[in-house]
């Protein structure tokens, strides 16, 4: 038995230089000389064998999934740390009033404890195979701030992602919702590039009515796109209203980052609401809920879609037979990728990290791989939380 003995929840704050908020202030764009201040958390999870697990989460890191974190941490105590199936679903369970977003971060540091304890990787935990995972540059929102502040400076930046190696790309496009101008950027990505990358659009759910969310599939249809995402401002949840959009396009709609867990991604796809699945392991209640979405959209026979970047989300993919892409999100043609540096070893998710072939490799150490640097957390930390 591993037996939780010690929960450790670290805050820390940094911040990202280039950046800034968007006249919205919700989504992160270039702002030259900007800096913006974020803010993080990492867990530490060690057993009364001398085990510990570690996870720095990278985007969920808010307010409400901290405090849905420090709620859960204490139950962890006393519990055998390789118990994770159970450990889910009391967690699942414990949230089922909340949107479960402060407990993937607790599974995840529970499988790089799991990897640890017997020296292997996630991956090979997972029986995964996958070395190294097509990759596409999923941008910034767009700016007026000369970053990607027009149509062409998309196309432009997908031109300098092809150069790079990359062979898909995904346009976050403004925060206002423009349609023309969200046509206008499909469009002339589609022609620069369209015959040399596959190409996706995620509105990011800033587009006001179906009107609108129609006019852009269509553009999407025009510029054979390869998928369509998350378009109006349900927030990505209407299963009738993605369903009909999807009887008057001819793009395949991703959709369910929005709608978290197992039961309601089946609904959805009941439904008929999307053509590719989303998942998150930071968003779905871990690895654990992940792989128990990735093989719901494999016994469906539909490709799920793994949101975002980070060591976890490598390991998931590595697993995973029905995906075609790591998300290598959010990247800009002048600034860094806004999340935290965090990692002591090669790691990286910039994007100069890819490959000549298109690819970011998995990483290959015990649990999920990589080594932080604890030092720097330390010195950016404004919270220490210990449970015992």
């Amino acid at each position: 038995m591993s037996k939780i003995n010690r929960v450790e929840i670290h805050e820390f704050t940094y911040e990202a230089t280039n950046i800034g908020l968007d006249a919205g202030g919700f989504n992160l764009v270039y702002q030259p000389n900007g800096r913006q201040k974020l803010s993080k958390y990492a867990i530490v999870i060690q057993t009364e064998d001398g085990v510990r697990g570690e996870y720095v989460a990278l985007w969920v890191a808010n307010r409400i999934s901290l405090g849905q974190t420090l709620t859960l941490a204490p139950h962890l105590i006393g519990r055998d740390a390789m118990h994770r199936e159970q450990i889910y679903d009391d967690f699942k369970r414990a949230l089922r009033q909340y949107d479960h977003m402060g407990h993937g971060l607790i599974d995840i540091c529970l499988w790089d404890l799991a990897g640890k304890k017997f020296g292997a990787s996630i991956t090979t935990l997972l029986g995964g195979w996958r070395k190294r995972l097509p990759t596409y540059a999923s941008t910034l929102h767009g700016d007026r701030n000369g970053g990607l502040s027009s149509p062409e400076a998309y196309a432009d930046f997908a031109e300098q992602c092809y150069e790079m190696g990359y062979r898909a790309f995904k346009i976050h496009g403004w925060g206002e919702g423009n349609v023309a101008e969200e046509v206008a950027t499909i469009l002339t990505v589609g022609k620069r590039v369209g015959d040399r990358m596959k190409l996706m659009v995620d509105p990011a759910c800033e587009l006001r009515t179906f009107a609108d969310a129609l006019a852009v599939g269509r553009a999407c249809d025009e510029a054979g796109f390869f998928w369509y995402e998350d378009p109006f401002r349900d927030t990505g949840v209407s299963a009738y209203a993605h369903r009909k959009l999807r009887q008057m396009i001819k793009t395949p709609l991703l959709e369910t980052e929005h709608v978290r867990g197992l039961e309601p991604k089946a609904d959805f796809l009941i439904a008929e609401a999307t053509d590719f699945l989303r998942v998150d392991p930071e968003y779905d209640m871990g690895i654990t809920g992940a792989m128990k979405i990735a093989h719901l959209a494999e016994a469906f026979g539909v490709d799920v879609e793994v949101h975002a970047a980070g060591p976890a989300h490598r390991h998931c993919m590595a697993a995973i037979r029905n995906t075609n892409f790591y998300e290598l999100a959010l990247v800009g043609p002048k600034c860094g990728n806004p999340l935290p540096p965090v990692y002591a070893s090669d790691y990286t998710d910039e994007l100069d990290g890819v490959g000549k072939d298109g690819c970011f490799p998995v990483p290959e150490g015990p649990g999920l791989g990589v080594t932080y640097d604890w030092d720097w957390i330390a010195a950016h930390r404004t919270a220490l939380h210990i449970f015992e």
